[in-house]
């Protein structure tokens, strides 16, 4: 518990809600559900384990990590926002009828497809309550990403809410690599092309959006002292775009601090697959990535602490 009382937020959690995990078993093509396996292209089967889903257990889960937040994401990884309108469409619905009928303390993140932008889509879907929109890091790759998905941003910009960068899909690939070959590869190549494209060519074009890099961007903004070297500026912090934790432990923080300060990490777990860290950052720094700069990021808004 932190901030005088105050319980935390985790902006990054993934779960199935009986509607999705429907829709996903009514497929017969990647992403699809038999049973309890999950079968995607690009990565090997993966055995879903049912408890995990469970909204119950997992609020309770929420609330014995301390927080009065957990925000949900679609599984990027599953590859729906890229799927081709028709068969996105009932994947999407799915998600967001099960994420906006989860209780508290659950809050949820839109999604939208890429294949084909529609603003009018995302809006609606931004009406029944979505605390910003999450979009794929391999959709905003480069400059024909960013102009494919500025209605998307403008949007975001125009109600005031945050853009969520999850990595996935992994790329269909060598059959012969280990399982954690797609979150330690594509999706860290993913996540630092997204951070520097934003840099690039999302930051110019959508000066007041505010943004949030799933793992730590892969750690790209560590190489800023190379974007410096190779004449892409002085690698100044942007204040409004955020790095979430999940998936790396105290070494990693340290280094994100050093390179872009406190103000700007926000806590995530990635659950269920990975679970709170202790960042070894003291009592500070805890409480402003668990309430401080999640507030910050979903409001814009500055909060006041109170010891």
């Amino acid at each position: 518990m932190s901030g005088g009382g105050r319980l935390g937020v985790d902006v990054h959690q993934h779960l199935w809600s009986p509607p999705l995990v429907a829709a996903l078993r009514a497929r017969t093509s990647p992403p699809y559900l038999k049973d309890w396996t999950l079968y995607l292209d690009g990565e090997p089967p993966f055995t879903v384990i049912p408890e995990d889903h469970d909204v119950a257990a997992r609020a309770e889960l929420a609330r014995a990590d301390g927080l009065d937040r957990a925000l949900v994401s679609l599984s990027t990884p599953l590859g729906v926002e890229a799927l081709p309108p028709d068969a996105a469409r009932p994947l999407l619905d799915a998600y967001h009828e099960g994420a906006a009928a989860l209780p508290a303390p659950f809050g949820a993140w839109a999604a939208a497809n890429v294949h084909t932008v529609s603003a009018d889509d995302a809006a609606a879907a931004l009406d029944h309550g979505f605390v910003g929109l999450q979009l794929p890091a391999a959709a905003l790759a480069g400059p024909a990403g960013f102009a494919r998905c500025a209605p998307l941003l403008d949007l975001l910009e125009e109600r005031g809410l945050p853009l969520f960068v999850h990595p996935g899909p992994a790329a269909p690939g060598d059959a012969e690599v280990p399982g954690w070959w797609p979150a330690l590869v594509p999706y860290v190549q993913q996540m630092h092309a997204a951070w520097f494209a934003f840099r690039a060519f999302g930051r110019p074009r959508h000066p007041r959006l505010r943004v949030c890099f799933a793992m730590l961007a892969g750690l790209a903004p560590l190489h800023g002292e190379r974007l410096t070297a190779r004449g892409g500026g002085r690698g100044a912090v942007d204040p409004d775009a955020f790095l979430e934790t999940s998936s790396y432990g105290p070494k990693a923080a340290d280094a994100a601090v050093r390179a872009v300060g406190v103000d700007v990490l926000v806590h995530g777990t990635d659950r269920p697959y990975a679970g709170p860290r202790d960042l070894a950052l003291g009592e500070a720094a805890r409480h402003a990535f668990r309430v401080s700069n999640p507030h910050r990021l979903l409001t814009g808004e500055e909060r006041i602490h109170v010891a």
